[in-house]
């Protein structure tokens, strides 16, 4: 059995709508925090790399 969601064609309450984009915001953020904590991490190999090979 398929339960199916309603969908109205009501456009958004101005407070759902806020609540909707500060929910998009949270995630790009979240996405932000990810990457850069991934740019850092290569930084600090590359660094640790050069390092051996200088040595």
């Amino acid at each position: 059995m398929r339960i199916a969601e309603v969908v109205s064609n009501k456009p958004p309450t101005p407070e759902q709508a806020r609540i909707k984009t500060m929910q998009a915001q949270v995630r790009q953020a979240k996405q932000r925090v990810k990457q850069e904590r991934i740019r850092q991490q290569q930084m600090k190999l590359n660094q640790q790399r050069s390092k051996l090979t200088s040595v």
